[in-house]
């Protein structure tokens, strides 16, 4: 699938994270800040990489700003992005997740 629009999901509030997702062309690449990136850092990211692979999306650029989310709310925050981004939030297909 491709990115219609560029979209965005989640806050900057202590536990969540904001994901914006916008066109890639060079596979999944992921800007994440984050102050536990050191010890979360790639869990984080595979969160993110394996939830866009659900939705068939190879290239896309994330921007991730983590204020100590947990592997739930990123998994939720990266579908919400990505049903923006595909412009088929009316259609959720939470079955495959």
């Amino acid at each position: 699938m491709e990115i219609k629009q560029t979209a965005l999901a989640g806050t900057l509030e202590s536990s969540d994270i904001q994901i914006m997702l916008s066109k890639g062309t060079d596979g999944v690449s992921i800007e994440l800040e984050s102050d536990v990136e050191k010890q979360f850092g790639d869990q984080i990211r595979l969160v993110i990489t394996e939830t866009l692979h659900q939705f068939e999306l190879d290239n896309v650029k994330v921007k991730a700003i983590d204020k100590g989310a947990l592997d739930c709310v990123i998994k939720a925050r990266t579908i919400a992005a990505a049903q923006r981004a595909l412009q088929t939030q009316d259609q959720p297909a939470w079955e495959v997740f």
